[in-house]
C-alpha cells in the first residue's frame, strides 16, 4: 500500500515538508509506503473549465505536475495534501493544483482515504483545512482524522521540531490513514467494493 503526501508549499523543505515528514515517518513504522510530491515553483493555471480532460483521455490540455500526479493516484491508495497557511486559506498553487485535480482525476481517488495538513505561523489554519477537506467529500473520499485539527506552527521547519502537540497530531492522522488503509483492504478481500451511486442529478437555483 502507498500514499502520496503533497507539498503545496513553494518552500521544498519548509515547515509543510517538516509535517509530512512526520506523517510519512509513523506510515513506514505502520508498514505503509509512501511518496513525497513536491509542487515546485512553476506557475499552476487554474481551472477554465473547457472540459477537456473529461473528453481527450488525456488530462488537462496543459502538460504540467497535474497530469503527472494524477497518473501516480489511480496507482495509489491513499492520500495527505500539505499547505501552509496563505491569508488563511491555502496556497494558491495547492488550489489551483486540486480545483483540476478533483475535477480532471476524482474518479480515481473515489474510495480512497484523503487528509489534509497545513502549517502556519500563527492563525488561520482552520480555515485553510475546511477548505482543502471540502475536496474529498465531494468525491466520495472517506476523510482521515486525527486527535486535533491537522496542523502544525512556526516560521521555519525548525520551529515545527518544537511543535511537540503538532507532531504527535501528524504520527495520530498517519495511523488511522494506516489503519483505514489496512481495513478497506480487509474489506476488499472479503468481498466489498466501493459503492455503486445512482447516476447524478444534477440541478441549480432557478425554478
Amino acid at each position: 500500500m502507498k500514499v502520496l503526501l503533497v507539498n503545496g508549499s513553494p518552500h521544498q523543505n519548509g515547515c509543510t515538508r517538516a509535517a509530512l515528514d512526520e506523517v510519512a515517518k509513523e506510515l513506514l513504522a505502520q508498514g505503509i509506503e509512501s511518496e513525497v510530491f513536491w509542487l515546485g515553483t512553476e506557475p499552476i493555471a487554474g481551472c477554465i473549465g473547457c472540459a477537456a480532460c473529461r473528453t481527450n483521455g488525456k488530462g488537462c490540455f496543459r502538460d504540467d505536475c497535474v497530469n503527472e500526479f494524477a497518473a501516480l493516484a489511480a496507482k495509489a491508495d491513499g492520500f495527505v495534501f500539505g499547505s501552509p497557511v496563505h491569508w488563511a486559506s491555502a496556497s494558491g498553487s495547492i488550489t489551483s493544483f486540486m480545483d483540476r485535480l478533483f475535477f480532471s482525476a476524482g474518479g480515481v481517488m473515489r474510495g480512497k482515504p484523503g487528509a489534509s495538513v497545513v502549517s502556519a505561523r500563527r492563525a488561520g489554519t482552520t480555515a485553510a483545512l475546511d477548505q482543502l477537506n471540502k475536496y474529498f467529500y465531494i468525491c466520495g473520499m472517506p476523510v482521515v482524522p486525527s486527535q486535533y485539527w491537522a496542523m502544525v506552527h512556526g516560521a521555519k521547519s525548525e520551529d515545527v521540531q518544537q511543535d511537540i502537540e503538532g507532531r504527535q497530531t501528524m504520527r495520530s492522522l498517519a495511523k488511522y490513514m494506516a489503519w483505514m488503509l489496512k481495513c478497506f483492504a480487509a474489506g476488499k478481500a472479503a468481498g466489498i467494493s466501493v459503492p455503486e451511486l445512482e447516476p447524478c442529478m444534477r440541478t441549480n437555483f432557478i425554478r
